[in-house]
C-alpha cells in the first residue's frame, strides 16, 4: 500500500467535541490492534467505515462531505430526465449486443486453445483495469463541470463522488452502469457484424483477440458497479465480499486510498490490479507534472472549487 505524507497532510479537519474525541480514541485503539500505521492514516483522513460521511465526528457546521454538502446537493440535482433515458437505451442495447456476441463465443470455443484463450481473457481484464485509471484520472484531476456538453454528463458525477463517497450507493443501477455499458456499444456492434458475416476461417483466426475485446468490455461495462460495491459497507451478497476479499474485483479497504484528500492516487477501480505498480512508478504524479509543464492546467483545481462550495444552494 503506498500513501504519500504529501496526500496525508493535504487533510484538515475541524475541533470535535469531548464526547467526539473519546469515540475517536476509542476507534482508534481498535484499529492499531487490526491495522497497520498506514492502513491507520488511512482510516483517519477517509471515510470512517460505521459513519461513510464522517460527519458525526466533526462540527455540525462544518460538513465535510455527504448528501448535505452545497456542491453534493447542486450536483446530484444535475441528473436529468435525459440523461435517464440515454442510460436506459444504452443498457438495453449492450444487453442485447452481450447476449448475441456471447453466443457466437460459445460456439468457436475451442479447449484445445485454453494456453491462448486464458492469457488473452486476463489481458481484457487487465485493460479494462488499466482503461478504468486513466478515465477516473482524466475526470477527476482535468475538467470543469461548466464545459459544454462533457461537463455536466460525464464530469459531473466524479465531482458529486468525491464530496458525497456514499451517493453512489443511492443510485439505482441504471444511473450506477449507463455511462459504462454506452463506452462498450460501438465496439459490441463492431464484433457483431464479424460474427455476422465473416467465415468460419475468420473468425476462428481471431477468436482470441475477440475473447480479449469480449472480457475487456464485461470488465469495462462492470466497473462502476465493482466501484459501488466497494462503497457499500452494509448489505453485499456473500460471493461479492469473497470477490473482495480476495481481490478478484475492487476491495473496499484497498479503494479508501484514493478517498484520501486530495484524491490523486489508486485512480483503477475495475480490480484495482495496477494501482500498485502505477503508484510505484509515479505514473499519475509524472503524467500531471508533464501536463501542467506544457498546457499550464492545474491538476484538480475544478474538483477542489466544488468541494469548498458551502453557500445555501437554491433550486429554481
Amino acid at each position: 500500500m503506498c500513501v504519500s505524507s504529501k496526500t496525508i497532510s493535504c487533510t484538515t479537519s475541524s475541533p470535535a467535541s469531548s464526547t467526539a474525541k473519546s469515540r475517536n480514541t476509542t476507534m482508534s485503539n481498535n484499529m492499531e490492534e487490526e491495522f497497520s500505521n498506514e492502513d491507520i492514516l488511512v482510516d483517519k483522513n477517509s471515510m470512517p467505515e460505521d459513519d461513510p460521511n464522517g460527519n458525526t465526528l466533526h462540527d455540525a457546521h462544518d460538513i465535510r462531505w455527504g448528501p448535505q454538502h452545497a456542491g453534493a446537493k447542486l450536483l446530484a440535482s444535475q441528473y436529468t430526465k435525459e440523461k435517464r433515458i440515454q442510460e436506459i437505451i444504452c443498457i438495453i442495447l449492450f444487453i442485447i449486443l452481450m447476449i448475441y456476441n456471447f453466443l457466437f463465443i460459445c460456439y468457436y470455443f475451442d479447449v484445445r486453445n485454453w494456453y491462448l484463450i486464458i492469457p488473452a481473457a486476463l489481458s481484457g481484464i487487465l485493460t479494462a483495469d488499466f482503461a478504468s485509471g486513466i478515465v477516473h484520472w482524466g475526470a477527476d484531476t482535468w475538467g470543469a463541470v461548466d464545459m459544454p456538453i462533457i461537463g455536466r454528463n460525464f464530469l459531473r458525477p466524479f465531482r458529486e463522488h468525491h464530496i458525497d463517497p456514499t451517493s453512489i450507493t443511492r443510485h439505482d443501477f441504471i444511473e450506477t452502469n449507463g455511462d459504462n455499458f454506452a463506452v462498450t456499444i460501438p465496439y459490441l456492434l463492431y464484433m457483431a457484424y464479424k460474427f455476422t458475416y465473416s467465415n468460419d476461417i475468420d473468425i476462428r483466426r481471431l477468436y482470441n483477440i475477440e475473447v480479449y475485446m469480449f472480457l475487456l468490455a464485461i470488465f469495462v461495462s462492470m466497473t462502476n458497479q465493482f466501484h459501488k460495491w466497494s462503497h457499500t459497507y452494509f448489505g453485499l451478497p456473500f460471493y461479492i465480499s469473497v470477490l473482495q476479499r480476495y481481490h478478484i474485483i475492487l476491495p473496499r479497504k484497498h479503494h479508501r486510498i484514493h478517498h484520501v484528500v486530495p484524491h490523486d492516487t489508486y485512480f483503477c477501480i475495475t480490480t484495482g490490479w495496477l494501482n500498485r505498480p502505477l503508484e510505484a512508478i509515479q505514473f499519475w504524479s509524472r503524467l500531471e507534472l508533464l501536463i501542467e509543464k506544457y498546457s499550464g492546467a492545474k491538476p484538480r483545481s475544478d474538483d477542489f472549487a466544488w468541494a469548498q462550495k458551502t453557500e445555501k444552494v437554491h433550486f429554481e
